[in-house]
């Protein structure tokens, strides 16, 4: 086949890693440490992907994830190896509500993503009837669910639609922007899955998933944050890998992949790069064109794969114009219910959930709304004025705020959360199983186990682990962590 493009050739125990988000660079930090070459390509200009920082009233804030879960130790022990140790820091509140029913409620405790232990806990979030419903759980026989149940639908059976809609609906919403009665309970929330397949009453599951989890809970916090933002992870990994010895290219798209006898040639636009070995951690449709040509079987799969978008509307107002707005006051937010209506779904005080924020804006009080589920891509039309009036107006009537922000700023999210619904780990089985035929190629991001920023790591330690291994011939153990060029007080 003839060629344009310019070849370069880099020689053996080269990896390259196809995607700059937090997985992409994960897998090119672990990669380094096995003592491989790595060559990370990124199509856009920036690294990171769903992890961002920005600019609000000249206050750095994150405009993408902001917290990572810290029971999980891949995302905090990434962390502490690029440097950022000494920056972690847990939420200063986790007082949240429930904008629900004409009122802000507290957000109830003892529940798992919403499904509760104990009745009495749902007081006020929920209608008579609706508690008066799940008090007949213990009575009824158990539903069978099979290889896997929409978490909606089995829940709304066991104690009423009320608990789903009010309670179970925002809770995953926030996570995967999705609808939970379309939304894989084996695959977003596996404790629920186990007691489910256990069979019985679903609040005796919960209160015994409650005590294992208080018997074996640490001290530490559930999760942290990062002074200067989330966002400020990736650099920090980028750094690493850089000092390294890795190269990253930014503004490198990748138009097709094709197997030669040894190995690899990754087309971008500009050459033709070989490699041993390649981690593919980009979302699903941009794996499935790349790996139309080489395993058809696990591009239809990966076409498969929907996704959710969303936007952050983030405002920063001058905080003497709030300090009378007393639903503000303690909490780090509140949660909105679709089945109640509104445009918004979710809002974070962001000056009152991170201290950071509080100490480097003093005079500000900067807090962010979220708009767009899945199925719901209309509001993401609308202009960034009429998204901040909507945002404004649905925070009037949940917490009186009247103040009119001092600064704004509208990120959205175009595909932004891959859904998982009924089913979705059979299918990301049968994509792994197909990839494994092709010699040393992996993938890797938020696709396959997990959205959440320790499970998209550790999905990519796993493909960088069985890249290193199938070019070693052998399995090679965990390696050492390459650290980073930032330092680390008391680390």
């Amino acid at each position: 086949m003839q060629r344009s493009t310019n070849r370069v050739d880099t020689g053996t125990g080269h990896v390259v890693v196809i995607g700059g988000g937090i997985a992409g660079l994960a897998a090119a930090h672990r990669l380094l440490a096995t003592g491989l070459r790595v060559t990370l390509l990124e199509a856009t200009g920036r690294l990171g992907g769903k992890l961002m920082t920005g600019d609000i009233a000249g206050t750095q804030v994150d405009l993408g994830a902001e917290s990572m879960l810290a029971r999980r130790p891949e995302a905090v022990d990434l962390a502490h190896a690029v440097g950022l140790g000494d920056r972690l820091q847990p939420p200063a509140t986790a007082t949240a509500a429930v904008w629900t029913r004409g009122e802000l409620r507290p957000m109830p405790k003892g529940h798992v993503m919403g499904v509760p232990g104990d009745p009495a806990a749902l007081g006020g979030v929920l209608s008579p009837e609706g508690l008066a419903r799940i008090a007949q759980e213990r009575d009824l026989t158990p539903t069978a669910v099979g290889d896997d149940v929409a978490v909606g639908a089995y829940v709304a059976d066991r104690l009423g639609r009320e608990v789903v809609d009010r309670l179970v609906e925002p809770l995953l919403g926030g996570v995967y922007a999705g609808d939970a009665y379309r939304l894989s309970m084996r695959a977003a929330v596996p404790q629920l899955f186990e007691v489910a397949r256990e069979g019985g009453s679903l609040l005796d599951g919960v209160q015994r998933i409650q005590q294992q989890a208080a018997a074996r809970r640490s001290t530490g916090p559930v999760f942290q944050g990062i002074d200067g933002g989330i966002g400020t992870l990736p650099e920090a990994v980028a750094d690493a890998v850089r000092a390294g010895g890795g190269e990253i290219l930014t503004a490198t798209p990748v138009l097709g992949l094709t197997r030669t006898t040894d190995g690899w040639d990754i087309r971008t636009d500009t050459r033709v790069i070989t490699a041993d070995g390649i981690v593919l951690a980009t979302p699903a449709w941009s794996a499935s064109t790349l790996l139309a040509a080489e395993s058809p079987a696990a591009s239809v799969e990966l076409a498969g794969v929907e996704y959710a978008s969303m936007a952050l509307v983030t405002l920063a107002f001058r905080r003497s114009d709030v300090a009378a707005t007393g639903a503000l006051d303690g909490r780090s937010g509140f949660l909105v219910p679709p089945v109640d209506g509104r445009t918004i779904k979710a809002s974070t005080f962001s000056t009152h959930k991170w201290q950071w924020v509080a100490d480097a804006a003093p005079d500000l009080f900067v807090l962010r709304t979220s708009v767009g589920r899945y199925g719901e891509e209309d509001h993401l039309h609308r202009e960034d004025t009429e998204l901040v009036d909507v945002s404004l107006r649905d925070l009037a009537e949940a917490t009186g705020l009247a103040a009119k922000p001092v600064d704004t700023e509208v990120t959205r999210w175009i595909g932004g959360l891959p859904q998982y619904p009924v089913g979705h780990l059979t299918r990301v089985a049968r994509i792994r199983d197909e990839v494994a035929k092709l010699p040393a190629l992996r993938v890797c991001g938020a696709v396959y186990d997990g959205v959440g920023i320790p499970a998209c790591i550790a999905s990519a330690h796993r493909a960088a682990d069985e890249i290193a291994a199938d070019l070693a011939g052998e399995i090679i153990a965990t390696p050492t962590l390459v650290q980073g060029t930032r330092s680390e007080a008391g680390q």
